[in-house]
């Protein structure tokens, strides 16, 4: 009986867009060569982003997570176009092709995604003053006129909780949260429509992290901002999410409504990931789940399922077949085999309702 199965990771001819996304990518995939012997040729390639899709509702959240080095990162700078060419797949921005613009329609489109990096300290330049680092591109851009530039500056500043009489000063003479308001002010000050947000509050106290979230969460609502929030704290992506994304040695593993996924995880990866979430209560005993082994080398990933070298509930078909994205419930999307027959069974129904 041929199955009936309902899938997003199957390659089309053409990405339709979709007016309600601002971003909408599929099977993104970003490979890095790995080139030795005397003649330094190509000899493999670390799979870094392997077939990712997703698709972002303008004007909302999505959080990405998953442990270091799954690539989250790499998944962001190569949506922007920060890591040279794409190796597979579509990033389609407000319905364009983000590797198919000649330059200067680039050079525009560079105003309207921005991203906020996760150290505050390295990305500020310590040679320039804080009204340099803020206006630069502004200027560079011709956002504003030269005579109104000043002005713009402690506008985007006070927005950003920072003061005017601060900005002759330099990167090294503020804190480390004010300087991750200096790198919010940057992305801000050329108006952008969408921020990639790369572990923005990893590198700051609790307190502090809290500001800034708060601060990212006022912004978006003035602003109408959309946020790709790439962490590896849970608690933090819940907060501030409004869809999740979990990744794993390069794949998307699931991908939902936050609500769904924090309710009912259906991976039993991100059910091991939310397992380890802490809960502030001594009388609730926490059924954490305890991955064996470590993660494999992205240049040399494991055939089939990824996650079967370290999954309990592996089955003979995870270790040669690799797991389609389906969606289970509505909204909701998994890449696993144990939800095969689920998805089939659920499509099945449904057309028996159409015909009906």
């Amino acid at each position: 009986m041929k199955k009936h199965t309902q899938q997003i990771a199957e390659p089309q001819d053409k990405l339709v867009y979709d007016p309600e996304y601002i971003l909408m990518v599929r099977n993104l995939k970003k490979y890095f060569p790995i080139k030795g012997g005397m003649m330094n040729r190509v000899v493999g390639n670390v799979k870094a982003v392997d077939g990712v899709t997703f698709n972002l509702k303008r004007g909302t959240t999505m959080g990405l997570v998953g442990e270091s080095g799954c690539g989250k990162t790499t998944t962001g700078r190569t949506i922007l176009r920060l890591s040279g060419e794409k190796t597979g797949g579509d990033v389609l921005f407000n319905g364009r092709e983000v590797y198919d613009m000649p330059r200067e329609e680039l050079r525009n489109l560079r105003t309207k995604m921005q991203i906020i990096f996760q150290d505050p300290f390295s990305s500020l330049s310590p040679r320039l003053p804080i009204s340099e680092i803020i206006g630069e591109a502004v200027r560079e851009h011709g956002l504003v006129p030269r005579n109104e530039l000043d002005a713009y500056v402690d506008e985007i500043m006070d927005q950003c909780g920072l003061q005017s009489f601060q900005k002759e000063r330099y990167p090294h003479e503020f804190s480390g949260g004010q300087r991750q308001r200096i790198c919010i002010a940057r992305a801000l000050a050329l108006n952008p429509e969408f921020v990639v947000c790369d572990e923005p509050v990893s590198a700051l106290d609790v307190s502090i992290q809290a500001q800034i979230i708060n601060l990212l969460c006022d912004l978006q609502e003035k602003r109408n901002l959309t946020y790709l929030f790439i962490s590896h704290d849970l608690s933090v992506v819940e907060h501030i999410s409004d869809s999740v994304g979990v990744m794993y040695l390069g794949n998307l593993v699931e991908y939902g409504s936050k609500r769904d996924i924090y309710a009912n995880p259906l991976h039993p990866y991100t059910e091991a990931l939310f397992s380890a979430i802490p809960i502030p209560d001594p009388d609730v005993k926490m059924n954490r789940i305890v991955l064996e082994g470590s993660i494999p080398s992205p240049a040399n990933p494991p055939e089939g399922c990824k996650f079967h070298t370290r999954c309990s509930k592996c089955m003979e078909c995870c270790k040669h077949e690799v797991p389609k994205q389906r969606e289970v419930e509505p909204g909701h999307f998994v890449a696993c085999h144990l939800y095969d027959d689920v998805t089939s069974r659920l499509n099945a129904q449904a057309a028996a309702g159409t015909e009906a």
